[in-house]
């Protein structure tokens, strides 16, 4: 594989995979590569962001090198470095349309790797596992950043208006749907605003992507896999905040010291549908993704990684 230097500067590099065309045309996705801190370990991780989103997390890519695997990170097709001009960003009607550019990139890990791990964020976390499980991945272990294994929302919500929108995306998959984003969680990361990171807005925006029907449905329908059980064999982490919040303003302090973004309870109950073995911790204090918390959480966060991979993963 090819690799070029990345946005992200030194030592950090990426290739660009050609994958097939879809209705909208050419279609890419984007390997990033750090190389692990020591010398060569014959560890690898490859992680996977979650909706609007793309690889910019530096602290866990330093956290992985630090224990000497070498970094991955994929920029699925429409997100970030893979998103093209006439794409209409982060849309697809079919989650496994995503097994293109990660089989590749797996395949390309994997055969020089005899230890790999999977990590992944949110939608992200969705869709890695439902991969795993299908094409029965050979891989040491998996770690699940909050990921997105149930729909949030009132009764109302969840029970009326869900099977309607799968209904509609069935039929009209390019349909927008409505809904208020109040840009709290993005103001609260990016370093412009109330954060400490930098990212670039215009592939992480501070009011999130539009969402269509057909989107919704494919989430929805990984969703229902998920809730049957999966048969993922590895051990798994799932990580997440220990409380979801609600703020009213970007000055309410659950802003920065909570998951705004998804429900952790739900999180909680359907982890154990994801696998044989699966560890579930929540962290006092974590943001939705807890690698982008503070200083101190995130030291918790890479703690309970350390005992996960030194107990189940590195034996």
């Amino acid at each position: 594989m090819t690799f070029e230097p990345d946005i992200l500067g030194t030592p950090y590099t990426a290739r660009t995979i050609t994958l097939r065309p879809d209705s909208e045309g050419e279609v890419v996705a984007t390997l990033v590569r750090r190389p692990a801190d020591v010398p060569k370990t014959g560890k690898a991780v490859l992680h996977v962001h979650g909706f609007a989103d793309y690889f910019f997390q530096t602290a866990a890519a330093d956290y992985w090198c630090a224990r000497g695997y070498d970094f991955y990170a994929l920029d699925l097709r429409k997100y970030g470095r893979s998103l093209l001009a006439h794409q209409t960003p982060n849309y697809v009607e079919d989650l496994a349309s995503y097994y293109e550019e990660l089989d590749l990139a797996f395949e390309g890990i994997s055969a020089n790797y005899p230890h790999v791990v999977l990590s992944a964020h949110s939608t992200g976390g969705l869709t890695v596992p439902l991969w795993a499980a299908d094409r029965h991945l050979q891989i040491a272990g998996m770690v699940l950043n909050a990921p997105w294994l149930d729909m949030h929302g009132d009764l109302i919500t969840r029970r009326v208006a869900m099977p309607a929108i799968r209904q509609i995306g069935a039929r009209r998959p390019q349909l927008e749907i409505p809904r208020k984003v109040s840009g709290y969680y993005a103001r609260s990361l990016h370093r412009d605003h109330e954060g400490e990171w930098a990212f670039d807005l215009a592939w992480k925006p501070l009011q999130s992507w539009p969402v269509f029907a057909g989107w919704v449905r494919a989430i929805r329908a990984g969703q229902i896999r998920v809730a049957r059980g999966l048969d993922v064999r590895a051990p798994i982490l799932v990580l997440s905040s220990a409380r979801s919040g609600h703020p009213t303003s970007i000055q309410d302090p659950d802003v920065r010291r909570t998951d705004i973004v998804l429900d952790v309870e739900q999180i909680r109950r359907k982890a154990p549908l994801l696998g044989r073995h699966v560890t579930v911790v929540q962290i006092e204090g974590a943001l939705h993704d807890v690698t982008l918390s503070s200083a101190e959480v995130r030291s918790r966060v890479f703690g309970e990684l350390d005992r996960f991979l030194s107990a189940y993963v590195e034996r």
